[in-house]
């Protein structure tokens, strides 16, 4: 089963040229607030403890989807910026 991040990839990889300059570091200044850092390390935490709850474990797992998606949308970006 492919995985969103997987299908985004694809997506992003499908278009030719790349992103505008400006698009580009647009999204290489894309991240988690300093709130959302602490609480996804409190999750991981949690989880490292074994005591992660089933609602903790899906909010991890749509930290960690969106972490994925920001690492791809950069990657993109770093590659753009590049050419």
């Amino acid at each position: 089963m492919l995985t969103e991040a997987e299908i985004l990839e694809d997506v992003l990889n499908s278009k030719e040229g790349g992103l505008t300059e400006a698009a580009a570091r647009a999204i290489l200044d894309l991240g988690f607030s300093d709130e959302a850092k602490e609480q996804i390390r409190s999750l991981l935490s949690a989880k490292n403890r074994d005591e992660i709850s089933g609602e903790q474990a899906a909010s991890l797992k749509n930290y960690l989807q969106v972490g994925q998606l920001i690492d791809l949308l950069q990657a993109k970006a770093r590659l753009s910026l590049q050419r």
